[in-house]
């Protein structure tokens, strides 16, 4: 019965927007005139949903009724933060045995060694300068070390869903068994990354990043229905309190839109000159430095090796509890050191001072090379410092609202971490692109003033 109430709330919401929002309502209608965005738009939903109908698809050879709310993969997805995350990320494909059970995790995994490697080895550095070809060289050997990762995770997770649940296989904990769930799980995040590439050449916007974000938004509803049954059905929670959860879940939605799009600035002018007729340069522009460059990458990195001390005998407790004091400050600790590392790798004051030196671009006031290297390097540890202390609040967000609200877990991480970040970023990335066809049409975009703030 709760969850009827909370559908037709949404979808009265949904209605009393559309019917005292005209503009939304033109909008609306501007997207479906422009053929080329239409087909993209109803493409983009179409894989989407093929992905969420392979979420719910269990391994042959695991018994689907052992599989619930109740099972002890279940239980264990609530008791250990790591595989909860996971579990999330997968719109509910982990907990559900499914063929697509590790999704694009593997994947991103393998990104991420990949552009450590491009830190440390110069000839993938070589490789990374080297414009299309170099790309394509590197997005192969991202698939192909995607597939050594899956070799790993695959025969570990069919390894502890057999150690939670050992009744569940009907063939039983055999070697073929396993050797034949890890090819399907291969074949299921391989299947995974192709729909997300189709998404990015016939779609909208990033499909890896996109297939991240819906399957985070799918465990939306059963979180919110799960948080309310909780609120009016115990002695100690109450309506308003719900209501609360919700302004401050919203609150922190907008905090982060608000963080993730600051940009500073920082004027550039170019010198004049006259070839033939014509006059070039003369123009000031600006160089736009985000106060959140690293985006969600620390936290990814922090989560990954806060998680180490949790299998150490002794420290098991400590850090496997996302409310103890140990666990959230080493994360926030290690958020902040690694928003630091990567902005470091990803932002490099040499280089811009080089480019702008030879373009004939200098900042006013301040005197090409070293001068300028200081100066920007300067501006960026100013303004990385309070995006890494948003990074490390948004990333112990989920462990606070959990200590002090008495907010569920599997509800508690749309309160921040990845889960809030991706969301957001996705979001935005998404209606930039489709602002972009609008205004090449030349109709208006999708917010109020016509444009995305930030743009």
């Amino acid at each position: 019965m709760n969850g009827y109430v909370i559908a037709g709330v949404l979808v009265a919401v949904i209605i009393l927007l559309l019917a005292t929002n005209k503009k939304l309502v033109e909008t609306l209608k501007n997207i479906y005139k422009i053929e080329e965005l239409r087909k993209r738009v109803f493409y983009t939903i179409g894989l989407l949903l093929v992905y969420r109908l392979g979420c719910f698809v269990v391994i042959p050879g695991i018994n689907p009724n052992m599989l619930g709310t109740d099972s002890a993969l279940a239980n264990q997805m609530d008791s250990n933060a790591l595989l909860g995350l996971l579990d999330v990320f997968s719109g509910g494909a982990f907990a559900n045995a499914a063929i697509l059970a590790l999704g694009v995790m593997p994947y991103i995994t393998a990104s991420i060694i990949i552009q450590l490697l491009g830190i440390m080895v110069p000839a993938v550095q070589k490789l990374q300068k080297e414009g299309e070809s170099g790309r394509r060289k590197m997005n192969q050997w991202t698939r192909l070390l995607t597939i050594g990762v899956l070799c790993i995770q695959g025969p570990a997770y069919v390894a502890n869903l057999h150690m939670q649940m050992p009744q569940a296989f009907v063939y039983g904990g055999t070697f073929y068994f396993f050797a034949y769930a890890t090819v399907i799980l291969i074949a299921g995040t391989m299947f995974t990354m192709w729909l997300g590439e189709r998404i990015t050449d016939k779609g909208i916007g990033n499909g890896v990043s996109m297939i991240i974000m819906i399957g985070i938004v799918a465990r939306l509803p059963q979180a919110l229905l799960a948080e309310f049954t909780a609120r009016v059905s115990t002695s100690t929670g109450s309506l308003i309190m719900f209501v609360v959860e919700l302004a401050l879940l919203f609150l922190v939605f907008m905090v982060s839109i608000a963080v993730i799009q600051a940009v500073r600035k920082v004027p550039v002018q170019y010198a004049k000159r006259i070839v033939g007729n014509k006059q070039y340069g003369g123009v000031r522009q600006y160089i736009p430095l985000k106060m959140n460059a690293a985006n969600v990458m620390p936290i990814i990195f922090a989560q990954a090796l806060v998680m180490i001390p949790a299998f150490i005998p002794g420290l098991q407790g400590a850090f496997s509890n996302m409310q103890g004091f140990w666990y959230n400050f080493t994360l926030a600790a290690l958020v902040i050191a690694f928003t630091y590392f990567y902005t470091a790798i990803i932002i490099n004051p040499q280089m811009m001072a080089d480019d702008m030196k030879r373009n004939g671009g200098f900042i006013p006031g301040v005197k090409p090379g070293k001068q300028t290297v200081s100066y920007i390097d300067t501006i960026m540890t100013r303004i990385t410092l309070p995006g890494s202390i948003f990074l490390a609040l948004v990333a112990i967000m989920p462990g606070l609202a959990m200590k002090f609200l008495g907010v569920q877990q599997q509800f508690a991480y749309f309160y921040g971490g990845t889960s809030l970040l991706i969301m957001v970023g996705v979001v935005l990335d998404t209606l930039k692109q489709i602002e972009s066809y609008l205004l090449m049409r030349h109709y208006d975009g999708l917010m109020k003033t016509g444009r995305i703030q930030g743009r």
